[in-house]
């Protein structure tokens, strides 16, 4: 192999990198708004999902289920979310948003805008429709390889045993 890197090799860092100071900066951005970065992920999903299962949310959000309890607590009693029973499963919890969130979440869609403004600043239309291209396709990519990891092996192998197989 040549000295010269892979144009991919740091592919998943940056990914990484740059996922985690666009939260930080649309977090300084909404910082006067008075509200957690667990809040404003938590509403903005639940605006694209209305309706969702509490379960889900934290599924979504990549927090625990506990933790997500105290969360819907605190923006149930601030009023920006109710909960409902869910009709076929009397175990699930389903989140809606009420009539005073909206014009918080319209303000953090206002925000949201500048903040992707600023940091595609120099980038031409073009490269921003072809990187939004790439980037749906790697999340197909990954989503069929998670797909994948959950099915079953032949007569319901394990994933240990299809990865001893393999490499035997």
């Amino acid at each position: 192999m040549s000295g010269s890197k892979s144009p991919d090799r740091g592919l998943g860092f940056l990914l990484a990198d740059c996922s985690r100071l666009l939260r930080r900066d649309f977090d300084r951005r909404v910082r006067d708004l008075g509200m957690t970065q667990a809040q404003w992920r938590a509403l903005g999903r639940l605006s694209r999902e209305e309706g969702i299962n509490q379960t889900t949310l934290a599924e979504r959000l990549e927090i625990k289920p506990i933790t997500l309890t105290r969360l819907i607590d605190r923006m149930e009693a601030a009023g920006w979310i109710r909960r409902a029973a869910d009709a076929s499963d009397r175990r699930a919890i389903r989140l809606f948003l009420t009539a005073r969130s909206k014009p918080i979440l319209e303000e953090l869609q206002k925000r949201a805008d500048s903040t992707l403004a600023a940091v595609t600043a120099g980038i031409s239309v073009t490269a921003r429709r072809q990187l939004i291209a790439t980037l749906e396709q790697l999340k197909l990519n990954l989503l069929a390889a998670d797909k994948a990891a959950e099915e079953p092996g032949p007569e319901g192998e394990d994933d240990d045993v299809r990865q001893s197989a393999k490499a035997g």
